[in-house]
């Protein structure tokens, strides 16, 4: 266990013993067995996430359940759950995907190759977040390596099939003022990803941990001198200190700039699949709806509950809708939504396919994983979440995570979810 990473406030000690230990996690330990007594553990104290006051609620009559003993002749299990589907184009073993890490340095060159690696192995898609190229360059220098960003697409392609995941690149604005896709469009480095169909653009409107923010990383000065020409900087800390606060532009949308950008993806760059990014504004269901209007693959909403390397405190505590309020607004709809903040286990995963998310993502528990065990930690991760969503959707009676609705979640009362409001 490397122990570099910390994440308060999130199950980091549960996210590291799966990481360990994978499937084995999901249960239990065996020293308790026949000494220990199990009950349901108290509610937790979020008032305003609805994922984690719901209930996952199964029927006493499943007539899927049925269907299912006829087609298999005999009882179907949890083991005959099949979680593969598509994900913003690309085919994936398991609802899952990595959620972006951008250039922090919390997601260090090391940390952000071995998740790609894992992410790889497992079939599952990973995205590659903004400001990499603008802080570390599209090059590595000589002598000094690969960089960051072909870096992680280049350790995803060596360990992933010819047929499963694929990788995404997301864009800021500072990243278009590099010209990002352009440089990894034309890449040599991407061309395996591009001709089995399974490189994808992602436009970042906004990120969880902070909506109507850029990002906001910490940098020294003389580094911060480097990216003088792209970043404003602000020295928050003091004049003392040799810490400033490097500044991103969120940049600026309506429904019309959103359409227009997604329509120029599409032309600019036929070969991928086109994703957007979405903070959790009051207005998500639209811009949800914009996107997909215009052409988008898929839409990623990341609730308030998102991680990031930097915030402002009043951001973490009190901004933006949490994920089940996104889930809620947006309601069923028929195209690909993804849904990330706080996903770490089955269950909450689970609530939030049946709620309309065709996939959930993984960011802090992802690099925490990788953090405990660089070679098989997010494997085991992904592992014990895949065992929970098949015992917990074959509890429903079903068997496939896109056969979920919302009639197999309840919500807290008062809670209205979209398919039943009309």
């Amino acid at each position: 266990m490397s122990a570099v990473l910390t994440a308060a406030g999130f199950p980091e000690e549960q996210v590291r013993h799966r990481a360990r230990n994978g499937e084995a996690a999901v249960f239990p330990s065996l020293e308790s067995y026949g000494t220990g007594l199990l009950g349901a553990a108290p509610a937790a104290h979020y008032p305003y996430d609805l994922l984690e006051r719901a209930r996952i609620v199964p029927p006493v009559f499943m007539p899927e359940r049925l269907k299912k003993l006829i087609d298999l002749a005999r009882e179907p299990l949890y083991t005959d759950v099949e979680l593969d589907t598509v994900i913003g184009g690309f085919t994936s073993r398991l609802p899952l995907y990595v959620s972006a890490f951008g250039s922090t340095r919390v997601a260090s060159r090391d940390l952000g190759e071995a998740a790609g690696r894992q992410a790889g192995r497992l079939g599952i898609p990973m995205v590659v977040g903004e400001n990499v190229v603008p802080v570390n360059g599209y090059r590595a220098s000589s002598g000094s390596g690969v960089s960051p960003l072909l870096g992680r697409i280049a350790a995803y392609t060596a360990a992933a099939g010819e047929e499963y995941g694929g990788v995404v690149v997301q864009q800021s604005t500072e990243d278009a003022d590099a010209e990002v896709w352009n440089l990894v469009y034309s890449d040599p480095v991407s061309e395996p990803l591009l001709a089995s169909g399974r490189l994808a653009f992602e436009l970042k409107v906004g990120q969880g941990a902070k909506p109507g923010l850029g990002g906001l990383t910490v940098l020294g000065r003389e580094a911060a001198g480097r990216v003088a020409e792209q970043y404003a900087t602000d020295a928050v800390f003091g004049a003392d200190t040799d810490a400033v606060l490097r500044i991103s532009s969120p940049g600026t949308f309506t429904e019309e700039i959103l359409r227009q950008q997604i329509r120029l993806m599409r032309n600019n760059f036929p070969r991928v699949r086109v994703w957007v990014k979405l903070h959790p504004g009051r207005d998500v269901a639209l811009a949800a709806a914009t996107a997909w209007a215009a052409g988008a693959d898929s839409v990623t909403v990341d609730g308030a509950e998102g991680g990031t390397a930097w915030a402002p405190h009043a951001f973490l505590g009190q901004v933006g809708l949490p994920l089940g309020e996104c889930l809620a607004r947006i309601g069923p709809t028929g195209h690909c939504l993804l849904a990330s903040g706080r996903m770490w286990e089955g269950g909450r995963a689970t609530k939030a396919l049946a709620l309309g998310a065709r996939a959930v993502g993984l960011g802090r528990a992802a690099l925490l994983a990788v953090d405990e065990d660089a070679d098989a930690g997010l494997v085991r991760l992904a592992e014990s979440i895949a065992l929970e969503l098949r015992l917990l959707i074959s509890s429903l009676g079903k068997y496939r995570a896109n056969a979920l609705d919302a009639d197999d979640v309840l919500l807290p009362s008062g809670a209205a979810f979209a398919s039943r409001t009309g």
